[in-house]
């Protein structure tokens, strides 16, 4: 068959559905400043679909220090991959800067984050090691593992018994290969919210010879008692051998690190192939980040304002009956059952009718029958914001048990 006869007779699960969906489910435009509430084809919507967890976005802080960075650099500087003419005093400084926050002697700058994830998967490990990975993780983590040419074991979700279990077969396999073990899970889980089992991960190192890769992308300045983490917030930040974390989400920016020893971060730095082939990251977003991370430090009262809203969100869902999962982080799903036509009725309600925006996630992303809302408070959301968001949910929880959704049909003009 012709490649592009393949693609048109077999779209994808979620663009088999582009037809209806495009930009309304999927692809949405949210127009105005980055708020709480923004405007959604032309209505204001109050959003919670935004990783935007400390509010930086649109701190003013922040805004003055992009533009002037921007004026003073411009997106082109400097030009080139760092390892040929694109290196800086600034990247090197933001560098030891993001190594001190997180506790660890050494981080490198990264471009992506999902491209980052894949690169340093690919980077440690050889035909010879053994991958062990918690079956929730991330696509980026799904995708290093796919490129590892070695043996990969996936363990059910923070099931320690099954981790241990794949950690003996490792260990077997290894004595015979040579090589070594990486595990690798997340420090918060972006679906679910809840948190991985740091702690005792890292106490199966007691047993067994490993090294942990945590991806701390919704951890990183919301857990932990100076935001360094979940390894902070457990008490096992140096059991992690590697801490990865993106900008994307509490410093609402674009690029990521990766920190740990001294030795292996430079190995990392000469042989990750996605940085070492790519434009090193402009100057403007270097200069930004490093005022975002400044205010990390210097005002807690950021990340204190993110958990009022989180606390009132969360027990607010829980005192209404509402079913939020084992969520341990800003992380708020909201479960239901109802098949995906019920979804698609209880968006467009939520959206046209409440003026609440908000992810939702089905089959295949979670079972059959299932329907996950998924809330992102931030820093800069009000309590009014919850109380009328708690409200809404009750409204629409109120007529899918009465089976109301599946007696209309939503009318969504592209």
């Amino acid at each position: 068959m012709d490649l592009f006869e393949k693609i048109a007779s077999n779209r994808g699960p979620l663009g088999s559905h582009s037809h209806y969906a495009h930009g309304y489910f999927t692809f949405p435009k949210l127009e105005g400043e980055i708020k709480p509430r923004m405007i959604f084809r032309g209505k204001e919507v109050l959003t919670w679909s935004l990783n935007n967890y400390l509010g930086l976005a649109n701190h003013p802080e922040v805004r003055r220090v992009d533009g002037e960075s921007a004026m003073e650099w411009g997106m082109g500087t400097p030009m080139g991959a760092r390892i040929m003419s694109g290196n800086s005093n600034l990247h090197e400084q933001l560098e030891a800067e993001l190594a001190d926050f997180v506790k660890k002697p050494d981080a490198l700058l990264l471009n992506f984050g999902y491209q980052g994830i894949v690169s340093i998967i690919d980077a440690v490990v050889n035909r010879h090691d053994v991958i062990v990975y918690d079956a929730e993780s991330h696509a980026c983590i799904i995708d290093g593992v796919r490129l590892h040419q070695g043996k990969r074991f996936v363990y059910p979700h923070n099931d320690m018994e099954s981790l241990e279990k794949q950690l003996q077969r490792a260990t077997r396999m290894t004595a015979e290969t040579g090589g070594g073990i990486l595990v690798i899970t997340e420090g918060v889980f972006g679906m679910s919210g809840n948190q991985g089992n740091l702690r005792d991960v890292v106490a199966l190192k007691e047993k067994y010879q490993f090294r942990l890769l945590v991806d701390d992308a919704h951890g990183f300045g919301t857990m932990g008692a100076t935001g360094a983490g979940a390894g902070e917030e457990q008490g096992v930040q140096d059991g992690i051998d590697l801490y990865f974390s993106t900008f994307a989400k509490s410093m609402a920016s674009i690029g990521a690190f990766v920190a740990g020893p001294e030795s292996v971060i430079e190995y990392l730095r000469y042989n990750m192939r996605s940085q070492i082939f790519a434009k090193s990251l402009p100057m403007p977003l270097v200069v930004g980040a490093m005022k975002r991370l400044e205010l990390l430090r210097t005002q807690p009262e950021l990340k204190e304002n993110l958990w009022t809203v989180v606390r009132a969100l969360q027990s607010g869902l829980r005192e209404k009956g509402f079913n939020i999962g084992t969520t341990q982080s800003p992380v708020t799903p909201v479960f239901l059952s109802g098949e995906i036509p019920d979804a698609t009725q209880i968006t467009f309600d939520l959206r046209e009718n409440h003026g609440i925006f908000c992810s939702i996630v089905v089959y295949p992303v979670v079972p059959k029958g299932v329907i996950m809302l998924r809330l992102i408070p931030t820093a800069v959301h009000t309590l009014e914001d919850v109380r009328l968001t708690i409200t809404a949910f009750e409204a629409v929880a109120e007529k899918l048990n009465k089976g109301l959704y599946s007696k209309t049909t939503a009318s969504v003009q592209a």
